[in-house]
């Protein structure tokens, strides 16, 4: 159950009227994404994966979990931080079952590498290297590396059965490298850019292997995108902030086990929206911890910022004597008195309430605000798949390696 609040904490800068405003302008960025043929395949949620593809990506990871002590998930951007939001915020923080999941090809840390290299020796390891192209820089420097580790380790016949490959369909050095050595294959659809893709298996089999129930996360993706009435009021309030002069969005959690999903968040708006000198800054917020940081500049300061903030019903079941209440209600509360206390300053809080952490809602929320972001851009005449500054950077570091 997901519940929108864009109102109580956002009482005296939007109201009914702001909607409606905003509605034609949303109705026109819909008509015009669904009229776009090219990188949209992700918002097909009810056809990304068939029948049989679901199944064998629930094999597959049935046997990675029979094989491995250790699961890397060698992939940057979106082709890793997605996955981890869902199985961060659905597993538990002392997880004591195997595999151990490990993220790696993110950076360019040479400590990070030799140290993981290192712990891997005495266990037992299974890959998933993710990339499209095949050639992303961090991600083929730390396969390269892990690779030839396994060799050191593994005979032909159990290194095969210790990759698996996400890449295009077609062409790629990963791709080639899958064929040779005979190693599972997954394909990264051709029309869905990176931060879309933890709805297809890229992200999915990940999560799976986590023993995450993955159809479960696709139900409540096929709900969020019937429920028009949610994004449409979320994108007025949006755009309302933004015509106000409020350049930067605070995404706020109050459960911790949600911090690598408002990366994500974080990247879907920021990759798909801020391009031509236009978009919000998303900035994720972890409390009450961070409030003891960042609460005082969002109290008085420069008042630029405006808030969404989730807000978990029940996670768990402990209870508090002295205060007698369990800690998710005083959570909630410590949310609402913080929108209380900035809504008094003129800054404004709009609140997504779920009941739980579950993969329905995870599904949900991943869809919701995919949808949001990139109607968002459509609004500003932005192109929402590129990402041409971060290209730029690309360029130049090639050319200073050579390569």
């Amino acid at each position: 159950m997901i519940k929108f609040d864009f109102e109580t904490y956002l009482e005296g800068e939007v109201n009914t009227e702001t909607f409606i405003a905003y509605s034609n302008s949303v109705d026109r960025a819909r008509n015009d994404f669904l009229r776009e043929n090219n990188m949209n395949d992700w918002y097909q949620f009810d056809m990304l994966l068939s029948e049989e593809e679901l199944i064998d990506i629930e094999q597959t990871a049935t046997y990675v979990r029979s094989k491995a002590e250790l699961f890397i998930v060698i992939g940057v951007g979106g082709s890793y931080l997605g996955a981890k939001g869902i199985i961060d915020a659905l597993t538990p923080y002392f997880k004591k079952d195997y595999p151990q999941i490990i993220y790696a090809g993110n950076s360019l840390s040479g400590e990070y590498l030799e140290s993981l290299i290192d712990y891997m020796q005495d266990k037992e390891v299974v890959l998933n290297v993710i990339s499209k192209s095949g050639n992303t820089l961090e991600t083929s420097v730390t396969f390269d590396a892990l690779y030839k580790s396994l060799k050191a380790r593994y005979n032909e016949e159990e290194i095969k059965e210790r990759i698996i490959v996400t890449t295009d369909k077609e062409s790629g050095y990963l791709l080639e490298m899958a064929k040779r050595i005979g190693c599972k294959r997954f394909i990264f659809p051709t029309n869905v850019g990176g931060r879309f893709s933890t709805l297809t298996v890229v992200g999915l089999f990940p999560i799976c292997v986590a023993g995450i129930d993955i159809r479960s996360i696709l139900d409540g993706a096929r709900s969020a995108k019937q429920n028009r009435r949610d994004y449409y009021k979320y994108l007025a309030v949006r755009e309302h902030m933004y015509s106000k002069g409020k350049y930067v969005e605070v995404f706020n959690v109050y459960e911790p086990k949600l911090e690598a999903f408002t990366e994500w968040i974080q990247q879907i708006f920021a990759e798909t929206q801020g391009k031509f000198k236009k978009g919000i800054l998303p900035i994720p917020m972890v409390n009450t911890g961070k409030l003891h940081s960042l609460g005082q500049y969002l109290q008085e300061g420069t008042p630029i910022v405006f808030e969404t903030s989730i807000d978990v019903e029940k996670n768990s079941d402990y209870y508090v004597e002295k205060y007698s209440r369990y800690m998710d209600t005083m959570n909630s509360i410590a949310l609402k008195s913080v929108a209380s206390a900035h809504h008094a300053e003129g800054r404004y809080t709009g609140i997504i309430t779920i009941d739980e952490i579950n993969p329905y809602n995870m599904g949900y929320l991943y869809a919701f605000f995919s949808i949001v972001s990139t109607l968002g851009a459509y609004m500003a005449g932005n192109n929402y798949a590129n990402q041409p500054g971060v290209n730029k950077y690309k360029e130049i570091m090639r050319s200073q390696l050579n390569i």
